[in-house]
């Protein structure tokens, strides 16, 4: 019986140095370096700062990924590294390594977007059938995709202005709370009610599956300095209801606006109808179970990968790269980073595009 190959993936388009080695859907190892104590100064993720981490980290990242897997360089059969979207000296940061990799492996390379390493992570973690409905959220970004293979992306909306993992980081910011965003907001959510404040649901009244997030967060900063000017400050419990309320209206846009999308897509008549979410918000436990008490009422399987493969890692890029390898899909030298890069390449652009393309 012959094995599928093995994949070397590569990931740096943010704030995460990853390196992980995958054959088929066995995760032989995932390597995740991430950089939080470099950033926690500046309140957010500094570019400069994050693509010297990665220069520094790549080839250590590699070299702990071929240990935990215990496999030799040499045994790799093709390497498959993040080439857009995100921060440009991030990306290019990885973009180069696996291209010297390639070089003095002779190996093939394979770029990969690093949303459809997010999109492919369901098939790699449940075996998931085309076509299925991707919800991808993050910290970036916030779309609606029906996936029909490697490269064949469907968007049917997403957000036009602030992303809601974004959103999150600036709920953090403006309440005191660590970056991540995310995992400081949902902790203090839990101890809230999000009752107390009722925070607007954005587009809802717009049809579509199209989302914002921006007009929440100047909503929630208008209620923090009401509170502030009427009795001198936040307390405990004012910033516990705060989360709350803000992740109540999260969930409750990404919920509608999931039911909305659902719909469009099961006109399709799937053979298999399912629905997965991916990316760093994917690790909301409340979008969670908002999101499965739905897909139970319409009777669709809903699956979300596990914590781990939520964020961002090369073991979701080396999958990628394995599926477009299968594919025929390789590179030459000529591959390039970029710091955009839709997957649905025929869809109008949702915030705008410029001279480095369509930002989504």
């Amino acid at each position: 019986m012959t094995l599928p190959p093995l994949v070397l993936g590569l990931e740096s388009s943010c704030d995460d140095t990853a390196a992980a080695l995958v054959r088929g859907r066995d995760v032989l190892s995932s390597v995740v370096m991430g950089q939080n104590a470099l950033h926690s100064d500046f309140g957010g993720v500094v570019p400069e700062i994050a693509a010297r981490a990665h220069a520094e980290r790549l080839d250590t990242a590699v070299k702990q990924a071929l240990s935990e897997a215990d496999v030799r360089l040499t045994q790799v059969d093709a390497i498959a590294v993040t080439s857009g979207p995100g921060l440009i000296g991030g990306v290019l940061s990885g973009v180069m390594v696996a291209k010297g990799l390639s070089i003095g492996l002779r190996k093939p390379l394979i770029g990969v977007n690093h949303l459809a390493g997010h999109a492919l992570t369901p098939r790699l973690t449940d075996d998931l059938a085309y076509p299925y409905l991707m919800l991808l959220v993050s910290g970036g970004h916030c779309q609606f995709l029906i996936a029909r293979g490697p490269q064949d992306f469907t968007r049917l909306g997403g957000t036009i202005d602030d992303a809601p993992g974004e959103a999150f980081d600036k709920t953090a910011r403006l309440l005191g709370l660590a970056q991540p965003g995310g995992p400081s907001v949902e902790a203090e959510a839990r101890k809230g009610d999000e009752k107390r404040f009722r925070f607007p649901r954005p587009l809802l009244d717009r049809a579509g599956c199209d989302m914002s997030f921006s007009g929440l967060k100047t909503a929630l900063l208008r209620q923090r300095d009401a509170l502030v000017a009427d009795q001198g400050g936040l307390t405990e419990q004012d910033r516990a209801d705060l989360c709350a309320g803000f992740q109540a209206a999260v969930r409750d846009v990404l919920s509608e606006k999931t039911r909305r999308a659902l719909a469009l897509y099961l006109e399709e008549a799937p053979e298999s109808p399912a629905i997965a979410i991916a990316g760093g918000v994917a690790a909301n436990q409340s979008i969670r179970a908002a999101l499965q008490t739905l897909c139970d009422d319409q009777a669709v399987r809903f699956t979300a990968p596990p914590l781990r493969l939520c964020t961002d890692n090369a073991a979701m890029i080396a999958y990628a790269g394995s599926e477009l390898f299968a594919a025929g899909v390789t590179h030459d030298m000529s591959l390039s980073a970029r710091p955009r890069w839709p997957l649905d390449q025929k869809a109008a652009p949702l915030l705008g595009s410029g001279k480095k393309g369509a930002k989504a």
